[in-house]
Formats: structure tokens, sequence, C-alpha cells
């Protein structure tokens, strides 16, 4: 055969034509899956409310919501009470567990957020005992089972019992899942959400004083400078302090915990707007002060101390914004020996209020 008819990987067939059709049997892969199921007909999703057997992972999703509901007080959002995934024994249940409670979920050391108005847990036998001395508001008091019962663990039991705080013991899994993965020593303080004063109350009663202090705070987001301010406060006779809502610490049992006790007797509001309530003040004859580094007017050299005021503290890392600086009369500087690039914001306030305190002692 002439020309390259021998040689290797010589093309035999025809050139490619038209592509043949199936015939039909690709004609269910044309109608698509179908609708989407709600999240009740599904098996594998929290809020499944059928009666089939669901995954142990749904089991575990839709009781936590059932704790979480209990624990605010409200009807859970999703999943059937008494389905078969929660059931002791069934197929959706997780061996061995009690009542068919699953353990933990969450990595040892990751937390997670408690409910927004929702009770906090405070854990760590040092911080519950540091607490209940402080009279913080309690709601319950978390001991695990066969934890070894030392002098914080006691005295905890006994501050509890005094209070008349109920005590409940779970298992170690139990408390696990309630904290999150943090570690908690095998004790747990629940605390309830703080109540806040409404700000025009605050201002109203701080008015009624011969001459009214309160202190603002500017985004500080540390929960233990928050209390440790509010400590400083009510030491220095202030009379109230109030807070942004958002991008700010609340107070939270840390807080709480840190104060010593002081929040239960001094005033504290949130705002929406700092700059709004700083205004507000400003017209009902307050002096707004902020607490500036590079502010033009010494500490020392404060006269308007004596007068209604307004000790405004900004944020560990930025200081005060700039909104709130600009609406601020006065921007005043603490005086430092040594060069300290700046204090703590805690600290700042508690030696600002100290002076603001020495002036109206001696005026």
């Amino acid at each position: 055969m002439p020309g390259n008819s021998q040689r290797r990987g010589r093309r035999t067939s025809s050139k490619k034509g038209a592509t043949t059709g199936s015939g039909g049997q690709g004609r269910a892969s044309l109608r698509g899956k179908g609708r989407t199921l709600p999240a009740d007909e599904r098996p594998w999703h929290k809020g499944y409310s059928g009666d089939g057997p669901v995954p142990e992972r749904t089991a575990w999703k839709q009781e936590k919501e059932r704790r979480a509901a209990a624990a605010q007080g409200r009807a859970p959002k999703a999943g059937k009470p008494g389905s078969q995934g929660g059931k002791p024994g069934s197929q959706g249940g997780k061996p061995g567990s009690q009542g068919g409670k699953p353990g933990p979920k969450v990595a040892p050391g990751r937390k997670s957020a408690p409910p927004k108005d929702g009770p906090e847990l405070l854990v760590g036998r040092n911080p519950v005992v540091e607490a209940l001395r402080a009279h913080v508001p309690a709601t319950a008091l978390y001991v695990a089972l066969g934890i070894e019962l030392d002098d914080r663990v006691k005295e905890a039991v006994r501050l509890s019992a005094d209070r008349g705080v109920p005590l409940l013991e779970v298992s170690r899994p139990e408390l696990d899942r309630m904290t999150g993965g943090v570690l908690h020593q095998g004790i747990g303080l629940q605390v309830p959400p703080f109540a806040y004063e409404p700000f025009e109350d605050l201002v109203a009663a701080a008015l009624e004083q011969p001459v009214p202090l309160l202190v603002a705070l500017d985004g500080v987001t540390d929960p233990r400078n928050l209390g440790a301010v509010v400590r400083s406060a009510a030491a220095f006779g202030a009379h109230g302090v109030f807070l942004p809502e958002r991008r700010a610490a609340g107070m939270t049992a840390t807080a709480w915990r840190t104060s010593a006790g002081a929040a239960a007797r001094l005033p504290i509001a949130q705002v929406t707007n700092l700059t709004r309530a700083l205004k507000r003040c400003q017209a009902d004859g307050f002096l707004a002060v902020g607490l500036d580094a590079d502010g033009e007017t010494p500490l020392y050299g404060l006269e308007a101390a004596v007068g209604p005021l307004v000790v405004v503290v900004g944020s560990e890392g930025r200081g005060l914004s700039r909104l709130v600086g600009d609406t601020c009369d006065l921007r005043v500087s603490i005086p430092m020996q040594s060069a300290v690039e700046s204090l703590n914001a805690s600290v700042a306030a508690a030696v600002a209020l100290a002076e603001v305190a020495r002036r109206r002692a001696v005026a």
C-alpha cells in the first residue's frame, strides 16, 4: 500500500460528523432536582419536625435549641419536642448519653457567644469566688460532679447558700457544653443580664445633686477596664456612668466582678449615640471634658472641675474618637514625669476623678 499507510498511529476512521443524540436516556438529568425542601422537612436540619429518625448532629442541635429557649423563657424556634432524635435509645440519639443528651461539640478553648440579653456564665474558681464576694447578682451556681473540693469551691458553695443562690450539680461534659469549651475548673456562676438605667433618668438624678459629676466611656472594649472605671467613679463621688451600646464592652459578669460591687450602687446607662448624649448633657449645663494625651489643658489646671462635669474616657487604643473629641468643651491631659506614651483607660479615669474630687473638697 503506497504512502504512509503502514505507519503507527495512522488514522483509519472517517472525520467526525454530527453528534448522535442519547435517544431520551439523558432526559432525567435535564429536569433538575425539584423543589428545595423547607427546614422542617430536612432530616439533617435542626428545624426538622418529622416523625422519622434524625442524624446525631441534628438531635444535638435540636436539644441545644430547646435548652437555650428554656433558659430565655421562650418557645423553641426549631425542632419538635420529643422527636426521635432526642429520645434515649433512638437512632439519632447518642449511645450511652443520659436522656439522649449529646456531649460537648465545641473544641477545647473555643468560646461560644452567649445569647443576646440572656444569662451569662462566669467560670473559674477564683472569678466565681470573687464575684460572690462582690455580691454580683447570681441565679445559679453550677458545680461539676466529682471535682476536688478545695477552699475556693467550699467558699463559693457557702457564699451561694448564704445568699440563697441555687446549687446545681452537673456532669463535666454538660458543663463543657454550657461553657462552650472554655476552661471552667469544674465551677460556673450564672448571672442575669445587667439592668441598665434609662439615660434620661440618670441625667435627671445627677442634676438633683449639688455639683453633679458623670463619667462617659468612648468605646472602651475591655470589660475589666469598664469595671475598674465604674469602681473609681463610685469611689470618687460620680453620680453615674454612661456608655455606647455598640462597639463597646457592656456590664458583663467580668465587669461586675472587677467593679467590686460598685455597679450595684452606681447607675449605669447605655446610649445609642454618645455624641448626642454628650450634647444633651451640655444643654443641661454640664461641661464635657475629654481625657486626651495631647490635650491643651493640664489636669492640675482644670478650674472647671468644681462645676457640673462629664469626664469622657477614650478607648484603650485610639483614645477619643474624632466626633466625641470635637464635641468635648475641653481636652485635658495628665502630666507625667517619665516618657510613658499613655496610661491605661481605667488608670487615667481614676487619676482624673481623684483630681476632680480633690478640687471639690477644697472649693
